[in-house]
């Protein structure tokens, strides 16, 4: 539906800007009319609506997460200084850095003007939004807190933003280092080498093992390099089509919890990130199976997702919560543990957040240190592949030497 940017009059002479969607100018007209504005401008948003439809076809967000927790964090801080929504609303989207930001918040702002909920207006933008985010969102208007509950989010939004970051931080060296020796071994290999073997091959000499054997791998990367890459790109797609089916995804999410490091450390950043979410909702009064829901889908893993859909079925037929997560026992005991004492002592929240510090710094400790064991070893296997290379080269200029002598 296209998109028109208006300018109309309020009852009290006062101009409004926003964002509204309508089959034609004169349906946004008839629309203003109802909700009681005078249309004084009411323009089409032609290049805008494209790059919306655009982002809709590529998946593009036009927030990203941190842009998301500065919005958020700046509406709370609007509200609890006591300025009407509507008007906090307004004034960010007069501030915004960008364009697509400031439509969406006048679009946002045109629905709350026109008597819809703030979790209502959100869910006009489901991309921009999540459904925890417009849950959140709709707990704080129930409550009459919408601000603190606000501010509450964007500390959520701000540490899982943090947790995130740390993760990258911790796998950007080793990424690089193998995809430098990538390149570099590459190169020694399709150019440096066969022009320096050429000339041992033009004097007619015998070559050691390891020079052969350097040769052999030469002619193959530049005779089948372009294939092999390409082999592997239509791997990748293939694999990447059999992983978004139900059951090799299954398969695939259990043989990487089963790995020693790597799948304590995932199974560590989902729990992390269920707890956190789970308790900022029940924190903020959502009912546990709403809340339920909504952190299950910030589980990555199908597995453990699959379990939590289980324990959401058999707590609505009144099973305790830790028990149900514990039924596969896939779910860390520490996490359980904590459910169970905050069901017992009706803190579940609380408990629910302390078991969500934990093991972020969990997966935090055990990223660092199998980043601290993985870059030596990366540098190491590196360091013996250029060796290699390079004794595959200097042997028959020793032997030449030798034989001149």
């Amino acid at each position: 539906m296209p998109a028109y940017r208006f300018l109309a009059l309020d009852s009290d002479s006062a101009e409004q800007r926003g964002v509204l969607e309508a089959d034609s100018a004169r349906g946004a007209r008839a629309l203003l009319r109802s909700r009681g504005l005078i249309p004084l401008q009411v323009e089409p948003i032609v290049a805008d609506a494209r790059a919306a439809d655009a982002g809709r076809r590529f998946g593009r967000r036009r927030l990203n997460a941190q842009e998301l927790a500065l919005l958020t964090r700046q509406i709370s801080g609007l509200l609890v200084s006591g300025l009407p929504l509507e008007r906090a609303l307004g004034a960010l989207a007069e501030d915004a850095d960008r364009s697509e930001i400031a439509d969406l918040l006048q679009a946002v702002k045109s629905e709350v003007a026109g008597g819809h909920s703030l979790s209502a207006a959100l869910g006009q933008h489901p991309r921009e939004f999540s459904e925890v985010y417009r849950a959140l969102v709709a707990a704080g208007e129930d409550s009459g807190d919408l601000g603190l509950v606000l501010g509450s989010l964007a500390d959520y939004l701000e540490s899982t933003q943090q947790l995130r970051a740390k993760l990258l931080q911790a796998i950007a060296y080793p990424v690089i280092v193998v995809l430098v020796a990538i390149a570099v071994i590459v190169l020694l290999l399709t150019y440096v080498v066969p022009q320096v073997v050429g000339v041992f091959q033009g004097a007619h000499q015998k070559l050691p093992m390891l020079t052969i054997g350097l040769i052999a791998v030469s002619d193959f990367m530049r005779r089948w390099g372009w294939s092999i890459g390409v082999l592997l790109l239509i791997g990748g797609v293939i694999l990447r089509t059999a992983l978004r089916q139900p059951g090799p995804r299954a398969a695939f999410d259990a043989s990487l919890l089963r790995l020693p490091q790597l799948g304590r450390l995932i199974r560590g950043l989902n729990t992390a990130r269920f707890a956190s979410t789970l308790a900022i909702l029940t924190g903020s009064g959502v009912p546990i199976l709403r809340a339920l829901q909504a952190a299950i889908d910030t589980v990555s893993n199908s597995v453990l997702k699959a379990d939590a859909q289980e324990a959401l079925a058999l707590l609505r037929e009144g099973s305790s919560l830790a028990s149900a997560l514990g039924l596969h026992k896939r779910y860390p005991p520490v996490l359980l543990t904590f459910i169970r004492l905050g069901e017992q002592t009706g803190t579940l929240p609380d408990m629910l957040q302390r078991a969500a510090n934990q093991h972020s710094q969990e997966v935090q400790r055990r990223a660092f240190t199998l980043v601290t064991i993985l870059e030596p070893l990366l540098i190491l296997g590196m360091g013996v592949v250029v060796l290699l290379i390079v004794l595959a080269v200097m042997m028959p200029i020793i032997q030449m030497n030798n034989l001149v002598r």
